[in-house]
């Protein structure tokens, strides 16, 4: 095993109350892909910052080899002295260290290098930072939510970038698809202390319940080693008790740690206010386009949305998936075409610039839109601060500034607004920005189980393949002009129906190009059906994929054991990479199940 170049070993860290950080730990070896997990507030940004030497713990030891470079991607830089934004990000760059990385890493960003930094947006102002701090390839690279604000198409590109970088990474993301793809190791920030996994963070979840069930296992075994002690203590002889102080001391100390258990954060629990039914047509847009100059946004478009649909919009930035997203639900008019909106429409929206937030407003005041301490909940009065701790808010909280709140927090306490008023179409933009993994889960399990409607635009793929039961996206990835098309299912379903398309596409090109006797005799010969091959496929396929189900839910049922985890930990690790491939090729069998299907379709229809 290499030395590490960076270690951080039993630091402590406290702002006034429970610590922040008490015996928390990270450890850097070259080449480590680590994603930094935990709770909103658990401490993950300033667990970074003392790495980055930008926070000074109070206790604690900190390693730093003296000749590795370490780079920390900034929330808010500090253009102050630079006119370019190609000038901030050279800045960065060390002794022998190539100009040209810089301009690349910005072009693929979506910067030119030419902006005036005064005039960047928070998107633009984060892509300034990170090709700032990617320029270099230094030997620790720490990343605090890299790919906030970007698209689909550049996180794709960053996934890449940052799998065969040579840099030891540090990761912080709420972006599961991104964290499984680059992390090959985990550490997990919980009450104050970290543990650490050596596997990637599609591993984390199942570790993380069995570490928490083992926990929970072993308080409930000292409960009982209390009780049977307390016993001897009251019905033991008493010439014993005196002659055995030890053991009172050990009750002593086995009391102390019970009652000194603090236990994981609690999860948010809640669900949407019930609101009267809307019609069964929620949205019908008929041709709609919009243009702003000569830029076309939307070309003609149409849609009907129905009741208990869940559409995703996803696509590049600027290709106008919140023009469209306003269009359809009446906020703006389109240059042509019609759009009509259902019945008995009760709209909440959760927007993702948080421009509904005023950073001088109280918690209690926001909830309840000024009208005392009380707020109706499904038609039953709550008192505000036993609302808020079903969002993990304290009720110490209440008088709180909102300026005073993490994003995650802002983001949680919008979505605790948006829950408390009926309501039957959600309008969702940007949702999962800054939510915490466990209020993800939350979110996820609400718009999936929603009964009325939902539309979201979102960048997250985890997500959307969890919740969407279509996929609006520009017909042209790469270049939007404008014209865009639904896809049955999420975000996976849709590239798979891409790909088939594109084929097809290819295929028919490459018969065009064929003299017409050739093509006659082609279109004769394969007008008609499947090759052998493809046919069998298609038959079997279906099989093979319920075998692989099977073996997967074998070992779920295997690893559902809470004690595998602690007793064998080299058969957790087996069963558990076994399920890892299992999965991948289960997933395989389905894209091309799904691609063979859609041509079977093209040639009989």
């Amino acid at each position: 095993m290499a030395p590490p170049i960076l270690k951080l070993d039993d630091i402590f860290l406290s702002f006034g109350g429970a610590p922040l950080l008490a015996g928390a730990g990270l450890q850097i070896e070259p080449g480590d892909k680590i994603c930094l997990v935990g709770r909103n507030g658990s401490g993950k940004s300033t667990l970074l910052k003392i790495a980055a030497g930008l926070v000074e713990a109070q206790s604690g030891e900190l390693f730093r080899h003296p000749s590795s470079t370490v780079r920390y991607l900034e929330q808010a830089p500090d253009f102050a002295g630079f006119n370019t934004v190609q000038a901030y990000a050279e800045a960065g760059l060390g002794p022998g260290d190539d100009p040209y990385r810089v301009t690349y890493l910005l072009s693929h960003l979506g910067l030119s290098g030419d902006e005036d930094p005064k005039m960047l947006s928070g998107g633009e102002s984060r892509r300034a930072a990170l090709a700032r701090v990617m320029a270099p390839e230094p030997d620790i690279l720490l990343l605090d939510e890299p790919t906030n604000h970007l698209d689909l198409p550049t996180i794709e590109w960053l996934e890449g970038e940052l799998q065969k970088t040579r840099s030891a990474l540090v990761l912080i993301s709420h972006d599961r698809r991104f964290l499984e793809k680059v992390s090959t190791a985990t550490v997990w920030l919980d009450r104050g202390t970290s543990r650490r996994l050596e596997r990637g963070f599609a591993h984390f979840e199942a570790w993380r319940d069995q570490v928490l069930e083992a926990e929970e296992l072993e308080q409930h075994k000292l409960g009982k080693s209390i009780e049977r002690e307390e016993h001897w203590l009251r019905y033991g002889v008493t010439a014993r008790r005196k002659r055995n102080m030890r053991r009172l001391g050990e009750l002593q100390t086995m009391r102390s740690n019970y009652r000194g258990h603090k236990g994981p954060q609690g999860t948010v629990q809640a669900t949407v206010s019930d609101a009267q039914e809307s019609g069964k047509l929620v949205i019908e847009a008929d041709k709609i386009t919009k243009s702003f100059g000569e830029r076309a946004i939307v070309t003609p478009f149409s849609i009907r949305v129905h009741r208990g649909d869940c559409i995703g919009l996803v696509g590049p930035n600027g290709a106008g998936k919140t023009t469209l997203l306003k269009m359809l639900t009446g906020q703006l008019s389109p240059d042509s075409g019609i759009v009509k909106l259902g019945t008995n429409l009760e709209i909440a929206t959760l927007d993702q610039k948080r421009e509904d937030l005023d950073p001088e407003d109280t918690l209690a005041n926001y909830l309840t839109d000024g009208r005392g301490e009380n707020l109706l909940v499904n038609g039953e009065q709550r008192h505000v601060t036993g609302y808020m701790k079903e969002f993990l808010f304290q009720p110490e909280q209440a008088r709180t500034p909102i300026r005073n709140l993490s994003g995650g927090e802002r983001a949680r306490l919008m979505l605790a607004r948006i829950l408390s008023r009926p309501t039957n179409l959600l309008i969702l933009d940007e949702p999962t920005n800054d939510l915490d993994i466990e209020t993800l889960d939350l979110l996820q399990e609400i718009v999936a189980g929603f009964p009325g409607t939902v539309i979201l635009v979102s960048h997250d793929r985890d997500f959307l393949d969890r919740t969407v039961t279509s996929t609006i996206a520009p017909a042209v990835p790469d270049a939007p002009d404008g014209r865009w098309i639904e896809y049955a299912g999420g975000y996976s379903d849709m590239l798979v129906q891409r790909k088939g398309a594109l084929e097809e596409r290819k295929r028919a090109e490459k018969a065009a190009e064929k003299p017409k006797t050739q093509q006659a005799t082609a279109s004769s010969s394969s007008k008609v059906k499947l090759s052998f091959k493809q046919k069998f496929a298609l038959e079997n396929l279906p099989k093979e994929m319920a075998k692989a189900e099977a073996e997967i839910a074998k070992r779920e049922q295997v690893m559902a054991d809470p004690n595998l985890f602690t007793r064998d930990p080299a058969a957790f690790n087996r069963l558990a990479g076994e399920m890892e491939k299992l999965r991948g090729s289960l997933t395989d069998m389905e894209e091309e199940w799904l691609a063979l299907e859609m041509l079977r379709e093209d040639l009989e229809g």
